[in-house]
């Protein structure tokens, strides 16, 4: 029997399975669609379909750089529960996801789950596959590489995954010097959270914003409202250098010496390696940041199980 597209379409309405998984099905059930929803839930799909509209805020964010290939890659995957992030066999879907994308270099997470893994099966498949294991929903939310000189770092066992790029010059990025001063660098970026690499990458408008925040907050204090204009300018010429030197990398302390800027210590570290050294950029991945997490009380969860 002929499988149509709109076959599969319905199909995949009912299931809320893949595309392919659904005409495979149908090819398989000869059309029935009784039978091609059966076999879906025998292999454990149809379950992990509804298990996808759950909510996924915990799991565990991941960084890693190879020196040889000069490419790192940061990502986030999300579980239900953070109980999933100890959990050797999501581990390992993680490693080897942010392996396909170093070595693939898919566009999107939607390319990513069609790259094939080195097992032959697609990350999609194998996603699946670790949902029926696992018996939560799990999700790749998000993920960036760089390619050239990396420092890759993970904090809190997930909870913080970050990676640095740089230009050095001399290769004097192959010494443990580098390497130890990179770990640094994403540490710091770890722990001050900053939102730009220097003042030149911070946007005219959000500066122009800040200035405009600052005018209103002189307006309403009487003790900073009649001053001079000149002098209220002044005053946010000064409060703009603060705001550089809390959000802007370079610019900020260095939280292991206080007494240098993450630009003073860098220059230290190439003038003591013979060579130069610039951060490029960074990106900085907070476990379920921006995400709405279960707010089920577990105990009464577990209690309700119970009767």
């Amino acid at each position: 029997m002929a499988i149509t597209a709109k076959d599969v379409m319905e199909l995949r309405k009912q299931t809320d399975c893949g595309m392919m998984e659904c005409k495979k099905a149908l090819t398989e059930a000869d059309g029935n669609f009784e039978k091609a929803v059966e076999i879906l839930r025998e292999r454990g799909l149809a379950t992990a379909a509804k298990k996808a509209s759950r909510t996924a805020a915990e799991g565990m964010v991941y960084a890693e750089y190879c020196p040889q290939c000069k490419v790192g890659v940061v990502i986030e995957v999300n579980a239900e529960t953070d109980f999933v992030a100890k959990n050797d066999k999501f581990v390992a879907f993680v490693k080897e996801a942010t392996q396909v994308i170093m070595k693939q270099n898919p566009a999107d997470v939607e390319a990513l789950m069609a790259c094939k893994t080195e097992s032959g099966e697609t990350v999609d498949e194998a996603l699946k596959n670790l949902i029926l294991v696992i018996k939560e929903n799990i999700k790749v939310r998000r993920f960036v590489r760089y390619e050239g000189v990396c420092s890759a770092y993970v904090h809190g066992g997930g909870t913080h995954g970050i990676l640095v790029n740089f230009e050095t010059t001399n290769d004097i990025d192959a010494k443990d010097e580098f390497v130890a001063y990179g770990k640094d660098i994403a540490m710091q970026v770890a722990a001050a959270n900053p939102s730009y690499v220097d003042e030149a990458s911070v946007p005219a408008e959000v500066v122009a914003k800040e200035k405009e925040i600052m005018l209103a907050q002189m307006a309403g204090d009487p003790k900073n409202a009649n001053k001079p204009e000149a002098v209220k300018q002044k005053m946010i010429e000064g409060k703009i250098k603060k705001f550089f030197k809390e959000n802007c990398l370079v610019d900020q302390e260095f939280v292991k010496d206080g007494d240098l800027s993450v630009a003073q210590y860098t220059a230290k570290v190439a003038k003591d390696l013979g060579g130069d050294i610039k951060i490029v950029k960074f990106t900085r991945f907070q476990k379920g940041e921006g995400l709405e997490k279960r707010a089920d009380d577990f105990a009464a969860e577990v209690a309700s199980m119970v009767k």
